[in-house]
């Protein structure tokens, strides 16, 4: 009877670890010992205290504090078996997980943890080529000093006429790298400066060769560079096409922007590990040594131009991650960019990969130059369609579309040349939303309203197929979703919106803070029978003191902080409202 429990305890032990490891995992291990793995575990934060309408920074702090908390608090075992194992690993804090790479037995010990809800692949993940590519002489002068097309289409030109130009903004882009001293976008790049200073403005999520190259054929950046390197020239013709500019090559949306990046690709080949690496960096960006991590330096948005189909390892159980990762993005109020995918030849349905197909990824569809005379554009055969099939929702896609076919940017050693590709239409929506917030600085880390401005002013397109049901003469449809962006109008309408007012209205108010502006202290004061948390926040997100409130009347000491602006949370069970202090 002993033998036949302790039997019955070791197979049933061995079934919960097999149910909780990816199939595609298991998979790998009949062709090789160690294999690069996630681990999720179960509890994940819950970002909904987040208020809508706090500043970007405060925002952002919150997300990082209560990410790295739940981390904190639970990945310690987890941490401690790698340890122990002498396995190397990247503990996670956007997404409660940890990636490491060991062989099955760890896999095993690992999944009947409790805590942790599967064990998934690391699959090798591809970036989205462009359609055609066509370099140009860098010695001939093809188009002047006039903006490329896909800007006039979009009107960005008619936005720079006004003085807006990007200025104040910051567009992050994660790929295959970045020649940064191209001449087109090198005096945008966060970095750069007498002395240039690669620290929160780089990281390189590239630390070995990718699983689709063999050792013998080494990166030719190498690995956890220092400096912005690219392995392809794919990263440095989306930056070119948000920020860039040089004389006679006007290609970028948002030419006084500034940019940041991350190399998630080797060669065109990443992995889930290492676009959530590139993801964490620019939630909270860190020193060259990846420490010392600081939300004030995060990027107002991010172009995404790379998909991860199902041959590469993404399956719907292992879409989950990436969207935790997403969601926690927009929820600190970062705008993250998708580009659509270039499957359209497979009709409707065809946004079917991670990232694109989330809810909350702002999803972009590509255009083409069709009518020179009228200066007319369509949607471009390639462009993928919805609505998304593959994880059940019938979700509409794309939200947008954008200039996405012969498209002229920067490529490595000076060069330029015309790409064509979903790829390319995101950063068209990454610079865009450079230019709104640059028109109305308010509108920074106010996702939900920056993506209805775009849809809402977006130019009307009609489709030929009924896609999932929505007839292609409805708005939005699944071909164009609301249609193609029109950054001059979105642009108008961002600088009506008065954010400040916009949350009082929405929002009932229980506290008054008095006096404001305060010098030594100031009270404090509740119009209803409630308590909750009171939260003291910099300018910068930075939390400064943290205290229990209660109905009536607090006094608060304020003669040990700054000079300076702060932001003043109340939180209860219910109820989460945020007002502005200035302490003189």
């Amino acid at each position: 009877m002993r033998f036949f429990i302790l039997f019955f305890l070791c197979v049933s032990f061995f079934a919960q670890a097999q149910n909780n490891i990816d199939p595609s995992l298991l998979e790998q291990f009949h062709q090789k010992e160690k294999v690069g793995f996630i681990v999720l575990l179960k509890d994940q934060a819950d970002l909904s205290f987040i208020p809508r309408y706090a500043p970007k920074a405060v925002k952002g702090q919150m997300a990082y504090d209560a990410l790295s908390e739940k981390a904190r608090n639970t990945q310690g075992r987890i941490r401690q078996i790698l340890e122990n194992a002498q396995a190397p690993y990247r503990a996670f804090v956007l997404a409660n997980a940890v990636y490491s790479k060991g062989d099955l037995a760890l896999v095993k010990a690992l999944a009947n943890l409790p805590e942790v809800k599967t064990v998934m692949y690391d699959a090798p993940v591809i970036a989205e080529e462009p359609i055609t590519i066509e370099y140009i002489n860098n010695t001939v002068q093809t188009r002047g000093d006039e903006p490329e097309w896909g800007l006039r289409m979009i009107k960005a030109d008619s936005v720079w006429l006004q003085g807006i130009q990007g200025a104040g903004v910051v567009v992050a882009g994660q790929d295959t790298g970045y020649d940064w001293e191209h001449p087109a976008i090198k005096d945008k790049y966060r970095g750069n400066g007498d002395v240039p200073d690669h620290n929160y403005n780089w990281h390189d999520a590239i630390h070995e060769n990718n699983p689709h190259y063999p050792d013998s054929i080494p990166n030719p950046c190498g690995y956890s560079t220092m400096a912005p390197c690219q392995d392809h020239p794919h990263g440095t013709h989306t930056i070119g096409t948000m920020v860039g500019y040089a004389p006679d090559n006007v290609i970028g949306v948002a030419p006084q922007a500034q940019w940041i990046g991350c190399r998630n690709m080797d060669r065109g080949w990443g992995t889930p590990a290492s676009y959530i690496e590139c993801f964490e960096f620019f939630l909270a960006p860190t020193d060259l040594n990846g420490e010392n991590p600081d939300v004030s330096q995060a990027p107002d948005v991010i172009n995404n131009s790379w998909a991860c189909p199902p041959d590469e390892g993404c399956n719907p159980d292992n879409f989950e991650i990436m969207e935790m990762v997403v969601n926690n993005l927009k929820a600190a109020g970062i705008v993250v960019v998708v580009s659509a995918g270039n499957s359209g030849g497979l009709g409707c349905g065809s946004v079917s990969t991670p990232a694109a197909i989330f809810e909350n990824s702002f999803s972009v569809g590509a255009t083409r130059y069709t009518d020179t005379l009228n200066f007319q554009d369509s949607i471009a055969t390639f462009s993928s369609r919805g609505p998304v099939l593959v994880d059940g929702s019938g979700r509409l896609k794309p939200n947008v579309a954008a200039p996405g076919r012969t498209i002229k940017s920067c490529v490595p050693n000076n060069g330029y040349a015309y790409y064509s590709g979903t790829s390319m239409a995101g950063p068209h929506v990454a610079g865009a939303v450079a230019l709104i917030i640059s028109a109305n600085p308010d509108l920074a880390g106010m996702v939900d309203t920056i993506e209805y401005i775009l849809e809402t002013t977006a130019v009307k397109k009609q489709a030929v197929d009924t896609c999932g049901g929505i007839p292609g003469s409805m708005i939005p449809n699944n071909t164009y979703g609301n249609g193609r962006i029109n950054v001059y109008a979105a642009v108008q309408l961002a600088q009506t919106i008065d954010v400040v007012k916009t949350h009082q209205a929405e929002n009932k108010q229980y506290m008054r803070i008095s006096p404001n502006p305060a010098s030594t202290q100031t009270k404090v004061y509740l119009s209803e029978k409630v308590s909750g948390k009171l939260r003291i926040y910099s300018a910068l997100g930075q939390l400064m003191e943290t205290t229990t409130l209660a109905s009536g009347q607090t006094t608060i000491a304020t003669s040990h902080f700054p000079k300076g602006v702060y932001y003043v949370q109340f939180q209860s069970k219910e109820h989460i409202e945020v007002h502005q202090l200035m302490i003189q």
